[in-house]
């Protein structure tokens, strides 16, 4: 049967004839599994608001040769798990090249399968896969090995007939462009941004162990860009005596790069490195910050940034991938690549209270577009669209 074309969901635009029977969706929760990360945090996110719906019955499936805990990944209540048992590598190499072993071997009978991090497993049902940035074709000199091998296994799942789904434009015209997706497979479904409860500003700075600092906020890697931040703070910092940047991610591939900076800045003993921290440390570092700095030399969204205008915090961010496209006019934006630009934008929302005011009442407005509520409904949506059009 020849599929039709998707259209846009929205509002206005529901899904015709929708059938009233709970859609089944099986979901990676691989993502949950040990620390979370960025994608970790939006795929708890996502199979909360998900497994909520009375009108989806979810499924979780985990790529782990060991099988991890059900309150480990603090699944919702009811959420079945299945674990392939199979180790990662393995199982994408014959995922990409056979065609095989199908997922609903492990899930069962279910209507779509959604892959939530790059990767989704040959099926008999309908199949989304979320791809969260296109860096390891656009910059794969960013990425670790591991990373650029998502190429092949997008393209096999494309070729398989899978729909993808994108955070933004920016992301969705790479995939169309590098993985030869046909436009009327990419569905661009933006995140929402958890609501939590405000940070606590004395405690972050308590946390920092400075009274005044520059917040930088994700793993440590080259896209990260932290040694040129590094660098630019240098700068600002000369004149600016109680100043500190504190990065808080967790260690990463390239991670020397960024101690050498340190080492080799004037004021390198007022950057403070975290390591990975928790949620709540996140929320009252953020709460204390005079600003976060974002220097990313892509992204295909940016949580971090949003995260800090929920908290009322001024953001600088580069004039990089979706970044410009995800943050508006909220945010100050900056060459990634020059230290100059990134130190005297810093300067600027540091020193000027009505930049920062400005940034500040812009950031309210931008983070209000993003709405997991909105997200959970486009996605069901997106999910009864790819079965009726199979």
């Amino acid at each position: 049967m020849r599929r039709r074309s998707l259209e846009p969901i929205s509002a206005t635009n529901p899904v015709p004839h929708a059938p009233t029977a709970p859609i089944r969706v099986a979901i990676d929760v691989t993502p949950l599994v040990g620390p979370r990360t960025g994608v970790g945090h939006v795929t708890a996110a996502m199979v909360e608001h998900l497994a909520a719906r009375p009108d989806v019955r979810l499924v979780a499936y985990a790529v782990s040769r060991t099988r991890p805990g059900t309150r480990d990944l603090a699944l919702p209540a009811g959420t079945p798990l299945r674990v392939t048992g199979v180790p990662a590598r393995a199982l994408f190499d014959a995922w990409r090249w056979l065609g095989h072993p199908r997922i609903d071997r492990w899930t069962g009978p279910v209507d779509v399968v959604h892959g939530t991090n790059f990767v989704v497993p040959p099926t008999v049902a309908a199949a989304l896969v979320t791809v969260h940035d296109m860096v390891f074709a656009t910059a794969p000199d960013l990425v670790t090995p591991a990373s650029r091998r998502y190429a092949g296994l997008l393209r096999a799942a494309v070729r398989r007939g899978a729909t993808v789904q994108v955070f933004s434009d920016t992301v969705g015209d790479a995939v169309r462009a590098r993985l030869g997706c046909p436009p009327e497979r990419v569905v661009r479904i933006h995140p929402g941004i958890v609501e939590t409860a405000a940070g606590d500003p004395e405690r972050g700075r308590r946390r920092a162990g400075a009274a005044t600092y520059v917040l930088a906020v994700g793993t440590v890697e080259p896209r990260k860009n932290y040694p040129r931040l590094v660098a630019a703070f240098d700068r600002v910092a000369a004149t600016r005596p109680g100043l500190h940047l504190v990065i808080a991610g967790a260690p990463g591939w390239g991670d020397a790069a960024l101690g050498d900076a340190i080492r080799a800045a004037t004021h390198g003993d007022r950057v403070v490195r975290l390591g990975y921290v928790s949620d709540g440390d996140r929320r009252d570092l953020l709460a204390g910050a005079a600003a976060l700095a974002y220097p990313s030399l892509d992204e295909g969204f940016g949580h971090p940034p949003l995260e800090a205008m929920r908290a009322g915090v001024p953001v600088v961010a580069a004039v990089a991938g979706a970044l410009p496209e995800v943050l508006g006019d909220a945010a100050a934006f900056a060459d990634p690549t020059s230290v100059p630009d990134l130190a005297t934008t810093l300067a600027q929302v540091l020193d000027d209270p009505e930049t920062a005011d400005r940034l500040r009442r812009a950031g309210t407005a931008q983070v209000a577009r993003y709405s997991w509520t909105a997200t959970t409904d486009a996605l069901v949506s997106t999910y009864r669209t790819l079965v009726l059009t199979r």
